[in-house]
C-alpha cells in the first residue's frame, strides 16, 4: 500500500498494492533478492499477522492481506554457491526466509533426459508438431487452464476442511520425531513454526481433495512434501534437514568455523596483560591469518560480552574483569 495524490481534487489517497490487492488469494513475486527494504519490511508483517500497516502523510490504517505468498529469487550473479547457505546466496535476511512454509531449491544440473525433455517442452510452444514429443513416456493428457483455475477457485471458496482426531495424533506423532531428530544430531529440524506449515498444508491437501476434513493421510503428504522441499534448501552437513542454516543465514560448515574462531579469539583475549585496552585495528591485524573480516570480528566479540566490552563508536576493547574490580573498589572502601 501507498498514498498517492488524487490529480483533481489535490487529496492525499491510499492506494492498494500487491499484498493487498490479493486478499484471499495469491500473491506471487519474482525477483524477490531485488525487493527494496520497505517492501522486505510490510512482507514480514503480512506473512505473519496478514495485514499490512501504513503510516504515511498523516493517513494511518491497517488493511488485510490474507493471502499466500509465491516467490522466486536469484542467486547472486546468477550462480547457486553450495559452500554458502540459502539466505546467503539469494541475499535475503534469515528472519524473511523462516516464513516460509516451503523453500525449494532449484540447481540447473547437468541431466541428458532432462535436458531433452525441457527442450522439446520449449520448441512445442512454438511448434504445433512437437507437442506430443513434449509429454515423457506417453503420459496424459493436461488439465485445460480453464478447468484448472476454477477447480482451485471452487475448493479454496467452498471447502474448509477439519482436523480430525486422527489427523491431530499423527500432526503431535511427526513433530515430536522432528525433534527427538534434531535432539539426536543436535541440530534444529522443527519449531513449533514449522508444526503451524504442517497444519496449513494438510489443510490445503485436504481441500485440493475436495475433502471436509483432514485425515491422517493428509499429514503423511505434507510431511512428504515438507521433507521434500527442505532436504534441498535446509541439508545438513552429515545428511538430514538442518534448520539452522536458515535461521541463522550460516551454513554448517560456517556455523563450526565461527565456533572454532569464537574460541580462538577468546583465547587471544585471555592472554592479554591485565588492565590493556587494545583496538578492533589492532586484533584485526592480529587475526589476519584467519582472513577474518571487520564485521565478523566485531560480531564475535558482541558474543564475548563476558570477558571485553567494545566501544562501536571507537573501535576500543576494554577487558571486563577491569570493570568489575573497578565496581568493586568504592564498594569496599565504603564498607572499611
Amino acid at each position: 500500500a501507498y498514498v498517492s495524490e488524487d490529480p483533481e481534487t489535490r487529496e492525499l489517497v491510499l492506494e492498494s498494492g500487491a499484498l493487498v490487492l490479493s486478499d484471499r488469494g495469491i500473491c506471487c513475486i519474482d525477483e524477490f533478492d531485488k525487493m527494496s527494504d520497505a517492501a522486505r519490511s510490510m512482507l514480514h508483517e503480512a506473512m505473519e499477522q496478514q495485514t499490512v500497516s501504513v503510516a504515511k502523510a498523516g493517513l494511518i490504517s491497517t488493511l488485510n492481506a490474507r493471502a499466500s505468498v509465491c516467490a522466486c529469487a536469484n542467486p547472486i550473479g546468477s550462480r547457486y554457491n553450495p559452500a554458502l547457505s540459502v539466505s546467503e546466496n539469494i541475499n535475503l535476511p534469515p528472519t524473511l526466509l523462516t516464513r516460509f512454509d516451503l523453500i525449494y531449491l532449484v540447481l540447473d544440473k547437468y541431466d541428458e533426459d532432462k535436458d531433452r525433455r525441457l527442450a522439446r517442452h520449449l520448441i512445442s510452444l512454438y511448434h504445433d508438431g512437437a507437442t506430443g514429443a513434449a509429454r515423457p513416456h506417453g503420459g496424459a493428457e493436461p488439465i485445460p487452464h480453464d478447468l484448472l483455475r476454477d477447480y482451485i477457485a471452487y475448493a479454496r471458496a467452498r471447502v474448509q476442511p477439519q482436523l480430525t482426531d486422527a489427523a491431530a495424533s499423527k500432526l503431535v506423532s511427526v513433530y515430536q520425531d522432528m525433534r527427538r531428530d534434531g535432539r539426536e544430531r543436535k541440530v534444529v529440524v522443527a519449531t513449533p513454526r514449522q508444526l503451524e506449515s504442517l497444519i496449513r498444508l494438510s489443510e490445503a491437501h485436504a481441500r485440493m481433495r475436495l475433502k471436509d476434513t483432514v485425515g491422517a493421510e493428509e499429514v503423511e503428504a505434507a510431511t512428504r512434501l515438507w521433507y521434500t522441499a527442505m532436504s534441498g534448501s535446509a541439508a545438513g552437513a552429515h545428511g538430514g534437514i538442518d534448520l539452522e542454516n536458515i535461521h541463522t543465514g550460516q551454513s554448517a560448515a560456517q556455523r563450526e568455523r565461527t565456533k572454532t574462531l569464537a574460541a580462538d579469539l577468546r583465547k587471544l583475549l585471555a592472554q592479554s596483560p591485565a588492565g590493556a585496552t587494545t583496538s578492533v585495528a589492532e586484533l584485526l591485524a592480529g587475526m589476519a591469518p584467519y582472513g577474518v573480516t571487520r564485521e565478523q570480528l566485531v560480531t564475535l566479540l558482541r558474543e564475548l560480552s563476558d570477558i571485553v566490552t567494545l566501544d562501536e563508536r571507537t573501535g576500543i576493547i576494554r577487558p571486563r574483569r577491569n570493570i568489575v574490580a573497578a565496581n568493586a573498589g568504592p564498594a569496599a572502601v565504603e564498607v572499611a
